[in-house]
């Protein structure tokens, strides 16, 4: 086969597959994509998936999607649960169950045990009149023309259809119970995106020892033996209330230094050199949005002094460590 041919087998192989993507939304019923969410909704316990091969497979990415979106559930292989690995299913449990023929012997050898425990059973079939299609309490059609496959053989096509009837399921279960972003985060919590929705300013602040501050007054020597000692490039200069006064970086030194003539240098103090009223971060606010303040606007900063509402000076947070966090 030559580079091009290559090519036009591999779109090929994607318009087929997405044509049975289409043909499947158009073939599903709408009263039973009903019942399946519904069931699927009101279930107290887990969600149970099973499917052999392939099929297996695929019920393992659904389960994790399903879990990762706020629906617990779990992959069961057949065999297992025939033995012993029943006893995890329980009448609060629904149990999806993937197949494209419906006549998989582990499957059909299942079915009587599952209906035994009274769990609803909820087919994800190719053949909906098979012995599957006809024992399940809901069924979805995931049916078929052809298979990607030369031969027709390998489950290629009808995989693809399976696993987006489980994202399909598994979104509109999140659109169901009212799944927020910050839902979401509380089980990513390792990801980026639940690193933003969930580290608060007060997870990465520096403060106590970590923060030395000093009064105002300070000498410029006191300034610098501050920012040399905390090893964080800035220094918070704070009133005799414990409020913020102002912030100063090494910057703000080299600067004042730099406008200073020698003979007032050694008078020079920290009420001179501090940036009064700086951009602040309270503790409880995301890091993600404090990384926001910090760049911004027309000239970013590096540092942000922490307060409380009564302007209480509680630390510092450095861009340095927001970065460092990994959002």
């Amino acid at each position: 086969m030559t580079e091009r041919n290559n090519f036009e087998e591999v779109q090929r192989i994607l318009r087929l597959e997405a044509e049975a993507l289409a043909q499947t939304a158009k073939k599903l019923l709408p009263d039973e994509v009903e019942r399946v969410v519904s069931l699927l909704a009101g279930c107290r316990g887990k969600v149970v998936i099973l499917g052999v091969g392939k099929s297996g497979i695929v019920a393992q990415k659904i389960a994790a999607t399903l879990t990762s979106t706020g629906t617990a559930s779990l992959y069961l292989h057949p065999s297992d649960a025939l033995h012993g690995g029943l006893g995890i299913v329980n009448r609060e449990d629904c149990v999806i169950v993937l197949s494209n023929s419906g006549e998989t012997d582990e499957i059909v050898g299942m079915l009587p045990y599952l209906k035994r425990r009274e769990v609803p059973i909820i087919a994800v079939v190719g053949k909906v009149n098979s012995t599957l299609g006809s024992r399940a309490d809901a069924v979805l059609d995931a049916s078929v023309a052809q298979e990607a496959c030369p031969f027709n053989l390998a489950p290629t096509t009808s995989t693809t259809v399976a696993l987006a009837i489980g994202d399909a399921l598994a979104l509109a279960l999140m659109k169901v119970k009212g799944l927020t972003p910050d839902d979401f985060a509380v089980n990513h919590p390792a990801g980026r995106l639940g690193k933003r929705l969930t580290l608060r300013v007060a997870d990465l602040m520096h403060s106590g020892k970590q923060c030395p501050s000093i009064p105002l007054g300070s000498s410029w020597m006191e300034v610098v033996r501050a920012i040399s000692n905390g090893g964080l490039g800035a220094v918070n200069v704070i009133d005799k209330d414990g409020c913020l006064a102002g912030v100063i970086t090494d910057g703000d030194v080299r600067r004042a230094i730099e406008r200073t003539d020698y003979a007032t240098l050694t008078k020079l103090t920290c009420d001179e050199v501090m940036t009064r009223n700086p951009v602040v971060a309270a503790p409880e606010l995301l890091a993600y949005d404090a990384l926001r303040l910090m760049e911004d606007r027309p000239s970013q900063i590096s540092v942000l002094p922490v307060v409380n509402g009564e302007r209480i000076c509680l630390g510092l947070i450095r861009l340095h460590d927001i970065v460092r966090s990994g959002l």
